[in-house]
């Protein structure tokens, strides 16, 4: 067998989910233990598959900003045993042993499986396949596929994990970039048309981020392009309110803008339906 096709194999066989709650399978056995100290840690290298992790580091999540505990290197070596019983349980007859995917490095550990095999990978490479298609126009494309890597999502990153003082932001920083792909996809969506088919999704998603000034604008668009000029006036206002009233500042000039250019009724706001192709693709996604 050739070395790529090795590589392929083992992503087949082992399935790690961080897009949601922490599911980590070997030949379909959870690699997941009940405690949650060994689940951080399982958590942390799940998103550094391939890279060291210093012992430091580690330290640091497990104990956060307490005092680290004289026996803390026994403690976390104790940890590292328990996920590694986990491995050999699930590697059986494969060949290979515990430690040659939990390894031990010169100062720390790493966890030695393909990348493809996080969830986190697939989720980056829709992505960078999404973002490309709307860089040569090509919207329907690009909608499918913001689709498709959201679709990984099975609730909030890790939301069964309680973490530490490392992997705390790590998980913010997903949950970041995934709004923001919301805002790309319900964009690449505004742009073909289908601004009917998000008003339900915007009205959840602004209730939900009261503040954010970008979802209010695509909501505001969807409504006004959607004949319900009154509500994107609404929306506009209650936006303001709460932005002037919880951070004393007005709405970006771009809100602004798009205020002024909806009492203006510009032509430029409005764009035609979805023609049936978009219709069909929003419908499949």
């Amino acid at each position: 067998m050739q070395a790529d096709d090795t590589t392929a194999a083992a992503a087949g066989s082992c399935d790690i989910r961080v897009l949601g709650p922490l599911s980590a399978d070997l030949h379909g056995i959870s690699l997941v233990p009940t405690a949650n100290k060994p689940r951080q840690l399982l958590a942390l290298m799940a998103l550094n598959t391939g890279q060291v992790l210093p012992v430091a580091t580690l330290m640091d999540e497990i104990w956060s900003n307490a005092d680290i505990p004289r026996s803390a290197l026994p403690t976390l070596h104790t940890y590292v045993l328990q996920l590694r019983r986990l491995l050999t349980k699930a590697l059986g007859q494969d060949g290979r042993a515990a430690r040659d995917v939990l390894v031990t490095r010169p100062g720390g550990y790493l966890l030695d499986v393909p990348a493809e095999a996080v969830d986190v990978t697939a989720y980056r490479q829709l992505l960078s396949r999404a973002r490309s298609a709307t860089a040569r126009g090509d919207n329907v494309t690009a909608a499918r596929a913001y689709d498709e890597a959201l679709g990984l999502w099975r609730g909030p990153a890790l939301v069964d994990v309680q973490p530490g003082a490392v992997l705390r932001p790590e998980v913010a920083r997903l949950e970041e970039n995934r709004l923001g792909v919301v805002e790309e996809r319900i964009e690449t969506w505004l742009q073909l048309g289908c601004h009917a088919q998000l008003l339900d999704e915007l009205a959840s998603l602004t209730g939900r981020h009261p503040l954010n000034e970008n979802l209010h604008a695509q909501f505001m668009t969807a409504l006004y392009r959607a004949g319900r000029q009154s509500r994107a006036m609404e929306t506009f206002q209650n936006l303001r309110r709460r932005l002037v009233r919880e951070l004393g500042v007005e709405p970006s000039r771009r809100v602004r803008t798009l205020h002024a250019a909806m009492l203006a009724a510009d032509p430029a706001l409005d764009v035609l339906p979805a023609d049936n192709r978009a219709r069909l693709t929003f419908a499949a996604a």
